[in-house]
């Protein structure tokens, strides 16, 4: 391992979205450049929607940039601004990761090329618990992070998919994303939801902060319920969740979304600096050791 800096000083990167106060990965990619002997700094930037292609315009002429870490909302508009876009990125339409390159023709424009790490996060920390093939795999939620579960589900080895949310219509595009990935979607309506959550061995709930608590607290009024299953939250703050807290009390699997956090983090700072890809199992210790999770 290298025990000085081997990039050049001046090196940065940065997490955006809005708001972005809440954010880990901070402190998770600043673990990893110290582990790695990386001179980059990286940083928290809160980027409303409306002021994403100016940002992104100005990374493109700024020489020092590496790379972004992409949150809500930015992640498709984030996908419309790049030059390329690899898979799942492209078949999920949403960009987590954007890696800067010079421009080997020498133009002083940067190339940005956008990625989707949120799939390799979902199914590390997935089968880091030990799920395997699921036979009932369920999504709470339709926006940019279900498709990305919906994806670690289909590699995985998910037939199906069943997904709760409140407005089908608004999720009508994971239809198309399932037909894609070869994972059929069915849509649940929320009303509906406490069933299919009950009889689900996957759970991935992609819902914001205590967005599940109405579901838990109908969960834990029914005596009845009990589970062998797996939850993967993907809140982590507070943790565990009030879903979370059911599922486990119950007899459920919990994971919580900081594990994914930190394995989709793993694979950004593996493409930031594609000399250091061999590196994993350090970079994944000392984002474990930073937040205080546990190794896996």
């Amino acid at each position: 391992m290298p025990t000085e800096p081997t990039a050049a000083p001046g090196l940065r990167a940065a997490v955006i979205g809005s708001p972005i106060g809440h954010s880990r990965s901070p402190a998770l990619h600043a673990a990893a450049y110290r582990a790695l002997g990386i001179a980059c700094t990286y940083t928290a930037e809160d980027v409303a929607e409306s002021q994403l292609a100016g940002f992104v315009a100005a990374v493109r002429r700024d020489p020092g940039w590496r790379g972004l870490s992409v949150t809500m909302p930015l992640k498709a508009g984030t996908a419309r601004l790049m030059d390329t876009v690899t898979e799942p990125a492209a078949v999920l339409g949403v960009v987590n990761t954007v890696v800067v390159t010079a421009d080997p023709t020498g133009d002083r424009r940067s190339i940005l090329t956008g990625h989707n790490t949120d799939v390799a996060g979902v199914l590390h920390a997935l089968f880091a618990a030990g799920a395997r093939v699921p036979e009932r795999a369920v999504v709470l939620g339709g926006g940019a992070t279900a498709s990305a579960a919906i994806a670690a589900l289909a590699q995985l080895g998910a037939g199906d998919c069943r997904v709760i949310v409140r407005r089908p219509e608004a999720a009508a595009d994971l239809h198309r994303l399932g037909e894609q990935l070869g994972i059929d979607i069915v849509m649940v309506p929320w009303d509906l939801g406490p069933a299919e959550v009950a009889a689900a061995d996957i759970l991935v709930s992609t819902l914001p902060p205590r967005g599940a608590d109405a579901l838990a607290g109908l969960l834990a009024a029914d005596p009845g319920f009990r589970t062998a299953g797996t939850l993967l939250d993907v809140a982590y703050d507070p943790w565990p969740s009030g879903l979370a807290a059911v599922w486990q009390a119950r007899g459920g699997v919990i994971v919580p979304g900081l594990d994914m956090l930190i394995h989709q983090a793993v694979e950004q700072v593996r493409l930031f600096f594609p000399h250091l890809r061999q590196h994993r199992d350090t970079i994944l210790t000392a984002m474990c050791d930073a937040v205080d999770a546990p190794r896996h």
